[in-house]
């Protein structure tokens, strides 16, 4: 961790007193849940959704980026939109709304998009006046789907970011910033009205995601900030055959600014409790009411 882990200065973390302070709680007679308790409180310090402590009993986690924020997502009410006669293509559940919006649910992206899914789906979308894509509560997966989708946004080969890997053992030891470009598909594309939708639980891919469709053309994010996760995480197998996982390559935005701690929405929405409780979902009303603008 001291070598590889990419944001203690960036965080401020003390990684030497964490060593000294949890140090002192290890004995050499601790029994396997014992010792997995003291490096999982020691690993928490970082504050990081992508640090993990694998053993074969348990596995040590970080959820605080999401727990202690309002959900603003309730699956029973996106239900109400798409059931009972949507579609669903490679993992994206879709469907063209009353109103002639069309909505996209996205709730992994480690479900693989193929090509033929996405132009299928935008060949349906097409006649729609504006397209919601929905991301709330998807914690990640594959940054080649990522790459995949936002390239029916874009016209022109776009910059989003920047990635940087360690060159050294010192917490500072970064390479420098190099560019991470999202090239137009040669397929179909659309080209209209577009808003995402967020929550906290939007993380570590959908967090790209999200970064990425900012520098799209006609695409507004609504909701809540994301939950962050911009490390390229990495995993080690501890003697003991235990594994850590944890953020090992920083990766900023356009502007080269960290993402680490989340993206905040252009319009901020939260979901209210008296739109829930008649069936509706406040941020899904309220980006169709942009899109009808």
């Amino acid at each position: 961790m001291d070598e590889h882990y990419c944001f203690f200065d960036y965080k401020g973390i003390d990684w030497d007193k964490i060593h000294s302070d949890y140090g002192e709680k290890i004995r050499d007679n601790m029994d396997a849940g014992a010792l997995f308790s003291v490096l999982n409180a020691m690993l928490q310090e970082l504050k990081d959704g992508h640090v993990n402590l694998y053993t074969p009993f348990d596995i040590g986690r970080y959820w605080k980026w999401f727990e202690d924020y309002p959900a603003n997502f309730d699956e029973s009410l996106i239900n109400n939109y798409l059931i009972p006669d949507y579609s669903i293509a490679g993992g994206i559940r879709y469907k063209i709304l009353a109103d002639s919006v069309g909505y996209l649910y996205y709730g992994d992206f480690s479900w693989e998009i193929g090509e033929a899914n996405l132009d299928y789906i935008i060949s349906r979308m097409t006649p729609c006046k504006g397209l919601i894509i929905d991301v709330r509560n998807n914690g990640g997966g594959l940054l080649s789907n990522v790459d995949k989708l936002v390239s029916r946004f874009v016209n022109e080969k776009t910059l989003v970011g920047y990635i940087q890997h360690k060159t050294g053992k010192g917490h500072n030891d970064f390479s420098e910033p190099v560019e991470r470009y999202i090239e137009p598909s040669n397929r179909l594309h659309y080209q209209k009205q577009v808003i995402v939708l967020t929550n906290r639980s939007c993380f570590s891919a959908t967090n790209d995601f999200v970064n990425a469709m900012r520098y799209c053309p006609n695409v507004r994010i609504l909701g809540d900030r994301t939950g962050g996760g911009s490390g390229l995480p990495f995993s080690s197998e501890l003697p003991n055959g235990w594994s850590v996982r944890f953020s090992a390559c920083p990766m900023l935005d356009a502007n080269k600014q960290q993402t680490e701690f989340g993206i905040d929405p252009d319009i901020h929405v939260g979901l209210n409790p008296e739109d829930a409780a008649k069936g509706k979902d406040t941020l899904i009303e309220t980006a169709k009411d942009l899109l009808e603008q």
